[in-house]
């Protein structure tokens, strides 16, 4: 069911299953708000006020809910409260069980994917979410209005609001991989029909990578017989260099950088990584890289510790708890193994704290960002921005941003335990003018396409 809201006729809207508030219900009932941030905040901040912008978003938890029970709500943004069976079916059933794992390649195939009855269930959730948003982009749209669609939870938009309103410039925009064909196409044949379907009833599709942007043309070429003349954009998110170099030097982050000093030890190299424990990531094999550096050059025991930021993800799925667990068991394997009275190989940190990666951008040696596979991959970019000496970027070719930052970035098969093994050892060895010099190259990169930019160029390329 979807909430009611008041009529309204916005000239650029944007739909995304997360918003940019969140409401928490305090113990004395009242509701307090917690904005967000990131590239669809900043470009809806840089259009202006006076733009009639409305985002469009679901309501999460029960301080949403509640939110839109009561009718509080910030300027600008409408919540749907969708029945919570339903959003957890679309959400984690489909959008986080499925379409992540098959854009990410995830699958165990000698075991899953198996599509039947519970599948065709959870499915047709997806389908009523996603009703449920082009509903309301429907209703609260102007005539002619700009409406940007956001990601995989909300792939058939596009086609359900062509139907609905055939006036809207529409847009979608994946932030993921997207899947090569032959992987794809393990979707029922009438659900691969039916994602692509819907995402082509935009007038136009953003990826953050040609490579990505390649992909769903075969896909399309083989599913459904072509892109039926919407059009095919790359936008490579970059990082947002003045908000990250103001926010690194406050003084939380100084404090953090002291501790995590402490904990490390004064004179030892740093290798940092900072993640969430998502599937692809890729963090166990990074800690396995880290053990054979350790086991096969004896000579960094005691000399380097790996930073290990961890942070719990989608602990609501059993396939994350365990991961989470295996994640911590090799870093305390690692410890068990090689740690002595006044060297720990590997700290772990598993509570999120912003600031406290921030402190460790800047005090890394070398930068591992291994992941399986990435649509862009942030904190790759992120690192070089913010480093105080310059920092080695030991980075998977799978990410989104190897496409941006290779000639830079010492590049590694994220499969390939030894050969990242190897690749840390040659960052650490790297010279310190090689290794600043690289470093500014990377941030130059990593910088080109600011969010605010990344979004107002989408929404030109659409209204144009």
């Amino acid at each position: 069911m979807v909430s009611e809201s008041a009529p309204s006729a916005a000239h650029v809207l944007v739909a995304s299953n997360r918003g940019p508030v969140s409401y928490t219900v305090g113990e004395d009932g009242e509701l307090s708000a917690k904005r967000g941030g990131g590239g669809l905040v900043s470009g809806l901040s840089a259009i202006g006020d006076d733009a009639d912008a409305l985002w469009i978003c679901s309501a999460l938890g029960e301080g949403d809910r509640e939110a839109v029970r009561r009718g509080v709500g910030e300027p600008g943004v409408r919540m749907l409260d969708i029945d919570a069976t339903v959003h957890a079916d679309a959400y984690n059933g489909i959008a986080n069980s499925v379409l992540w794992f098959v854009h990410h390649m995830l699958y165990q195939t000698p075991l899953e994917p198996a599509f039947g009855p519970e599948f065709r269930a959870q499915w047709a959730a997806y389908e009523t979410y996603n009703r449920a948003f082009a509903e309301a982009l429907a209703q609260e749209a102007a005539p002619g209005a700009a409406v940007l669609v956001q990601d995989y939870h909300l792939a058939l938009v596009p086609g359900m609001l062509r139907e609905l309103r055939e006036d809207l410039r529409i847009g979608h925009f994946s932030h993921t991989p997207w899947a090569p064909a032959d992987y794809f196409r393990m979707l029922p044949d009438d659900v691969a029909e039916q994602l692509l379907r819907g995402m082509l009833g935009a007038d136009r599709l953003g990826f953050l990578t040609g490579r990505w942007a390649d992909a769903f043309t075969e896909c399309c070429v083989r599913v459904v017989g072509g892109t039926s003349g919407t059009r095919i954009g790359v936008h490579g998110l970059g990082a947002d260099a003045d908000f990250l170099r103001e926010r690194s030097r406050r003084d939380d982050v100084e404090e953090r950088m002291r501790a995590l000093r402490e904990q490390a030890g004064e004179d030892r190299r740093l290798i940092v990584r900072v993640d969430r424990t998502e599937l692809s990531k890729n963090i166990v094999r990074g800690l396995l890289a880290y053990r054979e550096l350790l086991d096969t050059r004896p000579e960094w025991r005691e000399r380097v510790v790996h930073v290990a930021f961890a942070y719990p993800s989608r602990q609501d799925l059993a396939v994350y708890r365990d991961y989470t667990q295996e994640v911590s068991r090799v870093a305390e394997e690692i410890n068990s193994t090689f740690g002595t009275a006044g060297w720990t190989p590997v700290v772990l940190h598993v509570k999120d704290d912003f600031a406290r990666s921030l402190a460790a951008y800047r005090m890394a040696d070398v930068a591992l960002v291994n992941p399986i596979r990435d649509g862009m991959n942030l904190v790759a970019k992120e690192v070089p921005v913010v480093s105080d000496e310059g920092c080695a970027l030991v980075l998977s070719r799978e990410a989104g941003a190897h496409e941006e930052l290779a000639e830079d970035a010492l590049s590694v098969n994220p499969f390939d335990v030894s050969a990242t093994a190897e690749a840390l050892h040659a960052g650490l060895l790297m010279p310190q003018d090689e290794r600043a010099e690289r470093t500014k190259r990377l941030a130059a990169a990593a910088t080109a396409l600011p969010p605010a930019q990344w979004f107002l160029d989408q929404l030109r390329a659409l209204t144009g």
